[in-house]
């Protein structure tokens, strides 16, 4: 079944697994990316052996099979990520707050950290503008996400070449172990910076004993309606240190939302000291 035949054949399916990842998660597909949500559960019907959307629809309504709900959580939370994303934002970062992180207990928060790829590239600047000693000794960085998959691929923290591709090759070498068919490891120290648990962003209070200096959350927000938005930034705001940052994308502005968070830069957010 092509893309076309999918959308047409899985309208009723598609709207219920729509109505299910929005309960769920929270997640809003619009309507322009209707075709890639059809295209990634077609994929979870022919990698489960499942005969089409509608099949999937029943399958994860009946609540009687994690196992397909959480491959269908996954497909549709998938998002292509890479090292060094976004080099705006990660100057700032590098340039504005990495200097302010208090001793021995700055905290970090990479809210959507899909495979990790975000976290150890903060790891990695870190390391390269205070040196690895300091970041290994006041440093902590915590990934979430709501895909146990990802989160797996994270802690493993290995990637092939497709991930690391457009690294510079001194920091591949000098952040990286190669461990055959193409794959590279981030070195164990830097792994040990950063801890990785499934957190689903929709469900608030969230559940921290301590706050963040700095928070990123990029390139997820599109996912959640206006109202999800809303309530996401808050609840972080609320994990936030007194005078703390938000990252996010340079594309999602939360200038509409009418949050506490104070506009900084493109991308970057401040709170209230």
């Amino acid at each position: 079944m092509n893309g076309a035949q999918a959308t047409m054949g899985g309208k009723e399916g598609y709207q219920r697994i729509c109505e299910w990842l929005q309960i769920r998660s929270g997640i809003t597909y619009q309507e322009k990316k209707k075709l890639l949500l059809v295209q990634r559960m077609q994929r979870v019907c022919e990698t489960c052996g499942i005969s089409g959307i509608d099949a999937l629809a029943d399958l994860i309504e009946s609540n009687n099979n994690q196992d397909i709900q959480l491959k269908v959580l996954h497909a549709a939370t998938t998002n292509h990520t890479y090292f060094f994303r976004e080099p705006q934002v990660l100057d700032f970062f590098r340039d504005t707050i990495l200097p302010t992180l208090p001793y021995n207990s700055g905290r970090i928060w990479s809210a959507a950290a899909s495979t990790g790829n975000e976290a150890y590239t903060l790891a990695m600047i870190a390391a390269q503008t205070r040196g690895r000693d300091w970041a290994k000794n006041n440093l902590t960085i915590l990934g979430t996400d709501i895909s146990e998959v990802v989160i797996a691929h994270a802690e493993a923290g290995i990637y092939n070449a497709s991930h690391v591709d457009q690294i510079p090759q001194s920091v591949l070498n000098g952040y990286f172990d190669p461990v055959g068919m193409g794959q590279y490891r981030v070195q164990d120290d830097l792994r040990r910076l950063c801890t990785f648990r499934r957190l689903n962003l929709k469900v608030s209070p969230y559940p921290f004993n301590k706050r963040f200096h700095a928070v990123f959350c990029r390139n997820v927000l599109y996912y959640f309606d206006r109202e999800h938005q809303k309530d996401i930034v808050e609840a972080i705001y609320d994990v936030t240190e007194p005078g703390g940052w938000l990252l996010t994308s340079v594309t999602e502005s939360l200038r509409d939302l009418e949050t506490r968070w104070v506009p900084v830069q493109s991308g970057v957010y401040r709170k209230v000291p």
